[in-house]
């Protein structure tokens, strides 16, 4: 019988050991605002003045226009970053960088920029990357920041407000968040 009992033990405690016991810990969250900055700017892309077809992409496509140009063209620009839509509106900054036609029908491509802003309150540069679209709102990605930007998050809308004429203008609009720890950062000597 005491074989039986230290079996029936044994079984008891194994049996116990396969219930699934519910996992208790405790986390905490920081529950303070991301401290944000939202605004809207405008870019001015003037062709062979602001901006240059570095390399010009595959023949054959649907060429050159103010919305298109050929799959693997490689485009730099140094823009003016204004306002107002206004190209005579107060400069507040500059938008540089470059993009590759990444799309057969011209309108779609790849970039990088970097947008130096010299705000009332805050100066600085913000590295975006990512997907254009020539015609259409496009979402961009902040991968980087200096000075008041430094460890920025967020993201950047490029909108179209004027395909026509020499000069092109898009809407920028920035949705920038420092997370908590960033301030803590810029604060020390």
């Amino acid at each position: 019988m005491a074989t039986s009992s230290s079996l029936h033990c044994v079984l008891a405690i194994l049996l116990l050991a396969l219930i699934p016991f519910k996992a208790t810990s405790s986390s905490h969250h920081n529950h303070q605002r991301l401290k944000s900055l939202h605004f809207s700017l405008f870019q001015h892309e003037t062709i062979n003045k602001t901006g240059y077809i570095i390399a010009n992409g595959v023949e054959g496509g649907p060429g050159i226009t103010q919305t298109t140009t050929n799959f693997g063209t490689l485009f730099a620009f140094q823009d003016p970053l204004t306002a107002t839509a206004n190209r005579s509106s107060k400069l507040v900054g500059i938008a540089e960088g470059t993009s590759v036609t990444s799309s057969l029908d011209g309108l779609r491509s790849i970039s990088i920029a970097k947008l130096t802003l010299r705000l009332k309150h805050h100066k600085g540069s913000i590295s975006i990357v990512g997907g254009t679209h020539n015609i259409k709102p496009s979402d961009h990605p902040i991968v980087g920041g200096t000075d008041d930007f430094l460890l920025a998050q967020g993201y950047v809308t490029s909108s179209p407000v004027n395909l026509k004429g020499k000069t092109v203008t898009y809407k920028i609009e920035f949705h920038i968040y420092w997370p908590p720890y960033a301030a803590q950062i810029s604060q020390k000597p």
